[in-house]
């Protein structure tokens, strides 16, 4: 079974910087895709940003030009810069990765992280 790990994540003021980092244990066959979700209270889960295929990445509107994806093949992991906070970003946020479960990579399973908490708020 493949594990995340995430670090990061804090009190930041407005306009502020955070970054969270995610680094997954060794897999057999691969990561095919790694992201971030997060969670305010009383809201759903949304995604915020994804990595696909190493190179490929995608984020939800209200972030863009704010927020970047990285990623670390070698590593297994995955950053995410947040710049320009704003108070709505605040949330609990959550690494996922799919991971591969055959050589062909067509059945992938899908983990989480433990979840960063992030505040923007003065």
């Amino acid at each position: 079974q493949v594990q995340l790990v995430e670090s990061g994540g804090g009190l930041v003021q407005p306009g502020g910087s955070l970054r969270l980092s995610c680094a997954a244990s060794r897999t057999t066959w691969g990561i095919s895709a790694m992201g971030w979700y997060r969670q305010a209270p009383g809201n759903e889960r949304e995604l915020v940003a994804a990595i696909i295929g190493g190179d490929d990445t995608n984020y939800i509107d209200s972030v863009k030009g704010r927020f970047t994806i990285s990623g670390d093949n070698a590593e297994n992991s995955v950053y995410l810069q947040m710049n320009s906070l704003k108070p709505e970003d605040t949330a609990v946020y959550y690494c996922y990765a799919d991971y591969n479960v055959n050589y062909s990579g067509s059945r992938r399973r899908r983990v989480w992280g433990q979840g960063a908490q992030v505040t923007v708020s003065s």
